[in-house]
Order: C-alpha cells, then sequence, then structure tokens
C-alpha cells in the first residue's frame, strides 16, 4: 500500500529589495515576477498546496490574485539580513497549529526564478520521491570552470583552487554544475528537526541553462526578459 505523502510549495517573498525596489512584484513581460511561480507551481501534479510567504500588503493581493494562499510572516522575519530558514520554520509550524495541517515535503520556490517550469518542478519532486535521499536541490552546469577564477590580493591573481591543475580550453575542464536555486525539495524534518534546508545526503537535479537564471540584478532582469520573449515566440510559431 502506496502512503500519500503531504507535499506543499513556498514562494518566500518579501516587499523589501537593496538590488531592485520592490523586485518580487515588478513587471516582467507584463506580469508581476511571482507570478511567473505561482502560476508553474499552480500547475504541478504532484504538489498539494501553494503557499507565498510574505510580510507585504502589495505582495499578499498579488500573491491571492493569482491563486496562492498566503501566509503572513511577522516583520522580523522580513528584514535585509533574515535567512530563510526560519521564514520556512514559522510557515510549517504556523499551518500545524492553526489549520492542525501536518506537512512532509516541502517545496521551495524561489520568486526570482522565473524561467522554471513545472516539467522543473516536478521532476526535481519525482527524483525525490524515487530515490532515498534528504533533499534534491536544481543545479545548472557553470558558465565557466572554477580553474579560471582567482582572487586580488595586492593586485596579485590568487587561484582559488590549490592544486597546480592549469587548465586553459573550456573544453578540458571537467562539468562542475552550481546550485541555480529554482527548487529545492526538502522535508519537515530536515527543516524543524535538522534546522537546515538540505540534508546530508542532498542529490541534484540538472536544468539548463536558459531556465536557470536566478534574478538579483537589472542585468539579469533583462536577461530574462529576453528568454521569456523568445520562449514565446517560439510557442506561437508551434
Amino acid at each position: 500500500m502506496t502512503i500519500k505523502r503531504s507535499i506543499i510549495g513556498i514562494i518566500p517573498a518579501r516587499g523589501g529589495s537593496k538590488g531592485i525596489p520592490r523586485k518580487n512584484i515588478r513587471l516582467l513581460c507584463g506580469k508581476p515576477l511571482i507570478a511567473y511561480s505561482i502560476q508553474e507551481a499552480l500547475k504541478s501534479k504532484l504538489i498539494q498546496r501553494i503557499f507565498v510567504s510574505t510580510e507585504d500588503y502589495e505582495i499578499s493581493q498579488i500573491a491571492s490574485n493569482y491563486k496562492a494562499e498566503v501566509i503572513r510572516r511577522p516583520m522580523e522575519l522580513a528584514l535585509d539580513n533574515t535567512p530563510s530558514l526560519p521564514v520556512f520554520q514559522h510557515l510549517i509550524q504556523h499551518l500545524e497549529i492553526k489549520e492542525n495541517y501536518l506537512t512532509d515535503i516541502i517545496v521551495i520556490l524561489q520568486p526570482t526564478s522565473p524561467l522554471r517550469i513545472t516539467d522543473d518542478i516536478d521532476g526535481a519532486l519525482q527524483k525525490f520521491l524515487n530515490i532515498k535521499c534528504d533533499s534534491i536541490v536544481s543545479i545548472c552546469e557553470t558558465e565557466h570552470p572554477p580553474q579560471w577564477m582567482y582572487t586580488l590580493q595586492e593586485d596579485k591573481l590568487i587561484s582559488l583552487l590549490t592544486n597546480d591543475v592549469k587548465i586553459l580550453r573550456r573544453q578540458d575542464a571537467p562539468k562542475i554544475y552550481r546550485l541555480n536555486g529554482a527548487v529545492y525539495v526538502t522535508t519537515k524534518n530536515i527543516i524543524i528537526n535538522q534546522n537546515a534546508i538540505m540534508g546530508q545526503d542532498t542529490r541534484g537535479y540538472i536544468m539548463p541553462a536558459d531556465r536557470s537564471v536566478d534574478i538579483d540584478g537589472l542585468i539579469d532582469f533583462k536577461l530574462a526578459e529576453a528568454l521569456l520573449l523568445q520562449r514565446n515566440d517560439s510557442n506561437f510559431v508551434q
């Protein structure tokens, strides 16, 4: 007998943003940024409820208009230096106290990944359900190998790597992956009992670069806009 597991999606979206003011609701190709994450999450075949955690009234209204459930977080969990973990802990505990709703699997979807699609969400979730691990995170191949990365010490280049391996051509470098911030699949046990987001045994879910844009500054916003317009044009042609 297969036991059905409780799966919820959490989209954290505070009102403040230093790089781009009101970033989470800034219009991207005519829609608020957060709308892309909500709409793709709602199309998931596996997630049962979608929550937006925010302290901001305008974000709450927009999230509700796009059919997400809103959990208002306290202001002390919406500061510039507030880590993500207490935000997720607050939402999980709120559901247990206020609704007696027990969560099991948590899917974290940052609103700054508007190019992520439902297939990415369900693909990462299905991988988590199929194998025995603590968590799944979405990753993409790095643009440049770490052998090309340096720090500066008094204008002198210092390699980040301690070995002497020199790689001059990208095709000679091994494939290296980075977190792209689009999808995190974890559990209540990891978040509440282990006080972490990623467990000891974390596996990767590979996403293509054109769906891995994480919006931090205006250049990222322009890139996401160009890729979305290209995607829309391709869909129109089909």
